[in-house]
């Protein structure tokens, strides 16, 4: 009779593990203000409000504490080089060059506190949270040396940065109240279309306990959309209506200008 209530009781701890974790999970729940950002000649640049609830935590109105958020805005990925110049017989000149692959076109992320102080280092590598943790992937030719690619890596970052197409908004999480917090992302002029990925992470004590992931669509609209379309998938009748385009105007300008 022992043995058998010793089997239940063991058979009922294993079942209640997974309970217990479910019970634990916290809830996360985001939204976007717009799930589209189109783009047209008067385009200067938009935000986007990111909101959301975080249910079964405690945390007093911005204020830190156990639980933590971040959020990113992350673009379609490109192969982008990184150069650096160099004197070759007096005159400045491309030298070396790095290929990144696949890195994000766009990135941006907002966090409740430092970056450092949310996770271990491993977990922000592995989620790619921070300037200090995307995976930058680099070709296998390359005449970089091996010494020399940190400083490729930090310079692609801080000409991106540049371009306002990276950046970095710690402590720009607002809780407003107990549970539930916004932030905005600024989107500059110069913003990749294509579709973007909005990646939400709960952390508590350092242990990633929830997470959401959405998508945006960034997109020309209009005359700009048709020439996109024309310059990225038909570039030879691009090429043409471009030339003709040119021809036509510096007739008109002849006629209108002519003095007779």
């Amino acid at each position: 009779m022992t043995r058998i209530m010793l089997l239940l009781a063991t058979v009922l701890l294993f079942f209640s593990g997974p309970v217990l974790a479910q019970e634990k999970n916290k809830d996360l729940v985001t939204a976007l203000s717009s799930d589209m950002v189109s783009i047209q000649s008067n385009f200067t640049g938009t935000e986007i409000v990111i909101f959301g609830q975080a249910s079964h935590i405690d945390r007093q109105p911005n204020a830190p504490g156990g639980f933590e958020l971040a959020i990113i805005v992350e673009g379609p990925p490109q192969d982008i080089t990184t150069r650096r110049k160099g004197r070759f017989l007096g005159v400045w000149v491309n030298r070396e060059a790095e290929k990144f692959q696949k890195v994000p076109s766009f990135y941006a992320v907002a966090s409740t506190t430092d970056i450092g102080e949310i996770a271990h280092r491993n977990i922000l590598d592995e989620y790619g949270i921070g300037l200090n943790h995307i995976n930058l992937a680099v070709s296998g030719v390359s005449n970089v040396p091996l010494s020399d690619r940190d400083d490729f890596r930090k310079a692609f970052i801080r000409l991106r940065q540049d371009m306002g197409l990276y950046s970095e908004q710690e402590t720009s999480i607002q809780f407003l109240t107990n549970t539930m917090f916004r932030t905005n992302i600024p989107l500059p002029a110069n913003i990749p279309v294509g579709d973007y990925k909005v990646k939400s992470f709960l952390f508590n004590q350092g242990n990633l306990v929830s997470q959401t992931e959405q998508t945006l669509a960034v997109a020309k609209i209009g005359f700009e959309q048709i020439t996109f379309e024309l310059a990225q998938h038909y570039s030879l009748v691009y090429g043409l209506l471009a030339v003709a385009l040119a021809i036509f105007t510096g007739w008109l300008a002849g006629v209108i200008f002519r003095k007779d």
